[in-house]
């Protein structure tokens, strides 16, 4: 059966279960229809007799409980019946039955008039034994309380057998139709399937078809669109191979080794560089493993893990081959696009290998310089130091004593600054080499962490009449390196202090936000323009060099190590003129609030 005809059939089947659906659906929403109908208008009756009877009568009726006075205009011969009931479900009345009645309480709109509301329902009746509907009426008294039930109901015919003279012949026309048009489908599918048969028999040939040969007329003009493609085909044939030598020779004069492979880890290509560093020579590479390759776990390791995350990764390895040498690895999927019977996912993944053995020891050489430059200075820093107290104490002479004190005070404010220079060197050398320390993480009383920071600054907030306003609950508990996130406060207080006009505020606030740890400290200082906030935490960085304030330009970058040390961010918001606010988030590490 070919596509079309299966396409036709699929269609045919589809018009006729739609188009039994809404039969359905029509029917089931007249049934509703005309069910509700019936009740509006045995509602509107019952209100129009309680009316004419007399709603004051009738309540007389239920209060008196006297059912031998009762004469209604309703009677056992008339097509509606008529119920009076009591407040305990007694039936005190009925039109069609005169025997004794069962206890009506139970009775859904009987229940709901007692309650003081209008209800209908549709049952059979127990006492007839007819398909009913009802409808009851509260009948007030003059407390307006329920004083008993005013109930109509009136005998229906099920709305089935009320179309079961026009649905059968309905639906057997129906029936004989889709028999015809799923015949006349069928011929035509046929029909259709027979050209398309002949289509592909002449497509096969396509030698004899695109020769001279002459061809039946009606399909002249598909020889000429095969002949279009034909000449498509075998350009779009020499433009992949002319992309597939620009890749190749761009693949040979890559610096980078670059493996490709499928998801069982075949090697389906590989560029010089990779055969280079892996000595793998002349031998056929595309026909092993990445494992037989490279010899290395690792790089199968990330490759695997590409594969089944469905996502890129970046990874640092170390090769020792011969010499150590330090790669950055690139590992990328190659998605597969969904068909029938399988879902998206990886159909391989490329490997590029990036030496960055120069770059790692221009690093390290540089991490180790800081080191020694900071222990290096230290000792003459504290001689100058040393020396300049010495002098200080030291009797003067008027004739020189201001000279001297302005030389010393020179000194020392140099040396302070060298000192200063020397210990943020060293905390960012400390930052630097820390690594990840997750596990020495220990829980923290934030206030306290806030509270020890503030109390470091107390000369320099004196000095400056600075009031400090924190907010940060004392019960809010997170997993920090408690000494580095104190440092960091206090770099952060300082340089508020700083930059804040005398007599100013300084806010400090710390809470917990979509899960991580929020720290701000916010001033009304001069601010920063948006053109140095990129930049404002790196090393020496200097918004103004002629207002520094004596800093070593060091404490912003201190505060981002800091941070980053926690797997969190240092951030700043601020507008020139208008102060700055500095934010520390560290995500969630197995920390908890107390």
């Amino acid at each position: 059966m070919t596509i079309f005809k299966k396409s036709l059939l699929t269609l045919g089947l589809a018009t006729f279960v739609f188009s039994t659906i809404l039969l359905i659906s029509i029917i089931i929403f007249m049934n509703s229809l005309y069910y509700e109908v019936r009740t509006t208008g045995l509602g509107n009756t019952a209100k129009t007799l309680l009316t004419a009877m007399g709603e004051e009568n009738i309540a007389q009726i239920f209060i008196s409980g006297d059912d031998t006075v009762i004469d209604l205009p309703v009677n056992s011969d008339g097509d509606y019946r008529l119920t009076l009931v009591a407040p305990s479900g007694y039936v005190l009345w009925d039109s069609h039955v005169k025997d004794r009645l069962v206890n009506h309480i139970d009775r859904e709109e009987i229940r709901a008039a007692l309650e003081g509301r209008e209800a209908s329902s549709r049952r059979n009746s127990i006492s007839t034994g007819m398909k009913l509907i009802y409808y009851a009426i509260p009948v007030f008294g003059s407390d307006n309380n329920p004083v008993g039930v005013f109930r109509l109901s009136f005998s229906i015919q099920r709305f089935g057998l009320l179309i079961s003279s026009i649905i059968y012949p309905f639906l057997l026309f129906a029936f004989v139709m889709a028999i015809i048009i799923f015949w006349a489908i069928y011929v035509f599918s046929s029909s259709l399937s027979s050209s398309l048969g002949r289509l592909v028999s002449i497509t096969q040939a396509g030698t004899s078809l695109l020769s001279d040969t002459p061809v039946a007329p009606e399909f002249r003009s598909l020889e000429r669109a095969l002949r279009v493609m034909t000449e498509e085909l075998n350009l779009r044939f020499e433009q992949a191979k002319s992309e597939g030598s620009r890749l190749e020779a761009i693949l040979n004069g890559m610096s980078e080794a670059v493996f490709a492979m499928d998801a069982s880890l075949k090697l389906h290509l590989v560029n010089p560089k990779a055969s280079e560093l892996f000595n793998l020579g002349r031998s056929p590479a595309v026909s092993m493993s990445l494992l037989e390759a490279t010899r290395s776990t690792e790089l199968v390791e990330i490759a695997k893990k590409a594969i089944t995350s469905h996502i890129p990764l970046e990874r640092e390895l170390t090769f020792h081959t011969g010499k150590e040498q330090i790669f950055l690895v690139y590992a990328s999927p190659l998605s597969r696009k969904e068909s029938e019977g399988s879902q998206a996912g990886s159909s391989g993944v490329v490997l590029v290998l990036q030496e960055i053995t120069q770059l790692v020891k221009l690093e390290r050489v540089r991490k180790d310089f800081v080191a020694n430059v900071s222990h290096e200075l230290r000792t003459p820093i504290q001689v100058v130091k040393g020396f300049s107290e010495t002098l200080l104490e030291t009797e003067i002479n008027d004739e020189n004593k201001k000279q001297i004190i302005h030389f010393i005070e020179i000194i020392r404010k140099n040396a302070d600054t060298m000192e200063n220079l020397t210990n943020d060197l060293l905390i960012l050398t400390s930052l630097e080499n820390s690594g990840n320390k997750i596990h020495d993480m220990e829980e923290y009383s934030v206030a306290l962490l806030i509270e020890e920071a503030v109390s470091s600054v107390e000369l320099q907030v004196r000095n400056k009449e600075i009031e400090i306003i924190v907010n940060c609950r004392e019960d809010l508990t997170f997993k920090l390196y408690g000494s580095f996130i104190i440092q960091a406060l206090i770099n952060l207080i300082d340089n508020g202090i700083k930059y804040s006009p005398e007599k100013s505020r300084l806010w400090i606030s710390a809470g917990i936000i979509n899960s991580e740890l929020v720290i701000e400290v916010r001033d009304k200082g001069m601010g920063i323009s948006a053109e140095h906030q990129e930049r404002i935490f790196e090393r020496f960085y200097r918004v103004d060099r002629s207002r520094s304030r004596g800093g070593t330009g060091l404490g912003l970058s201190i505060v981002r190590h800091i941070a980053l040390l926690h797997k969190g961010k240092a951030e700043v918001e601020s507008h020139a003129g208008e102060g700055s606010v500095f934010s520390i988030s560290i995500p969630h590490h197995q920390s908890h609030q107390g």
